[in-house]
């Protein structure tokens, strides 16, 4: 296992900020998690788990250990006629995941395409895109438990996945390193392209002659149209989570803003577009010294070189502060902040 102290996190984190931590412990084999659960280690609490650093804003320092997750592999552990089950190590690409599913055409993950992060952060945030999200095609996860050194499987009732969150960003978030998760992929898939902005791509296309490739590809192509390359313009994707809210809420601002985009969740709550309501505020395309909301969507806050995470923040709180004044609604940001 590597260890480094005062190790600087600019170039682990897609923000870019600088911070650095006291100590930075990098997991690439299972035997380095024995080293986790000794007394050194404990004494250096807080503790972080980080994967690719996609979803996380530094606002300082972090005064303990941060905990690299780069446990490599994949392998099919069962299959029948229908389903391949995928075990897939955490420290994984996300995106280079998807694409290897597509090739040997096993459906399911395809409306994931273009995810930044590993696939140990996947259950971790229940990542979905586009009509699809993580739960819909996981089968088990499998953690470390710090507190004792064993390994546990968990299933995916006991993940409690939610929108954008689960146990291992909740109640264990301090305790359970996800070590790698099994997938259940359909090898005769049917494409989904219910989500509004696949149908308008996919509008002179006969459903039946739509592949999981052409989704993936879609998929990709309208991702890159409204976010930036976190490789030339740091951000974390979605700074913040749509907002669901009662029929009744929805009803009352419906009536106000007429435009306003309400998805109805079934349950008599509705869902809205974070973006739109960032927008009405007018922060879209605003900059801020090197901090700024993207021109091409509003949910994604970006850094335009000097940034620090605290300028990120800042800026974060008074978007939610003005969207909270003129909805009465206050966003949740989906990015961990550190």
């Amino acid at each position: 296992m590597l260890v480094r102290k005062n190790y600087n996190l600019k170039s682990l984190n897609t923000f870019g900020v600088d911070a650095r931590a006291k100590r930075l412990m990098i997991i690439e084999n299972f035997d380095d998690l024995t080293n986790l659960t000794d007394s050194s280690f404990y004494r250096e609490k807080p503790v972080f788990f980080m994967g690719q650093g996609s979803n996380v804003l530094f606002v300082r320092d972090f005064p303990g250990v941060i905990v690299l997750n780069r446990l490599m592999g994949r392998e099919v552990v069962e299959e029948d006629d229908d389903h391949v089950f995928l075990r897939v190590n955490a420290g994984e690409s996300w995106t280079d995941l998807v694409d290897y599913t597509v090739g040997r055409g096993w459906g399911g993950l395809e409306n994931m395409s273009l995810i930044p992060g590993t696939v140990g952060a996947a259950p971790v945030q229940n990542i979905g895109a586009y009509g699809v999200e993580l739960k819909d095609v996981l089968d088990c996860v499998e953690v470390f438990d710090l507190r004792t050194g064993n390994l546990e499987m968990f299933s995916v009732k006991q993940c409690k996945l939610g929108y954008r969150t689960s146990i291992f960003k909740t109640d264990g978030k301090k305790h359970y390193l996800v070590t790698s998760i099994v997938l259940k992929l359909n090898k005769m898939p049917e494409v989904n392209i219910g989500y509004k902005a696949l149908r308008e791509y996919f509008t002179q296309n006969p459903v039946d002659e739509i592949t999981i490739r052409d989704v993936s590809e879609a998929v990709k192509a309208i991702r890159r149209s409204k976010l930036p390359d976190a490789s030339v313009l740091g951000s974390a994707g979605s700074f913040f989570k749509n907002p669901v809210v009662s029929a009744k809420k929805a009803g009352q601002l419906l009536s106000r803003f007429p435009g306003m985009p309400a998805f109805d969740t079934g349950d008599r709550r509705f869902k809205l577009a974070a973006g739109w309501l960032i927008e009405q505020c007018g922060w879209k395309g605003r900059r801020e010294g090197d901090t700024g909301v993207y021109e091409k969507q509003a949910l994604v806050l970006v850094n335009y070189g000097n940034a620090t995470g605290k300028q990120i923040y800042d800026l974060s709180q008074r978007i939610v502060e003005s969207v909270h004044e003129k909805f009465d609604i206050l966003l949740e940001r989906e990015v961990t902040v550190v």
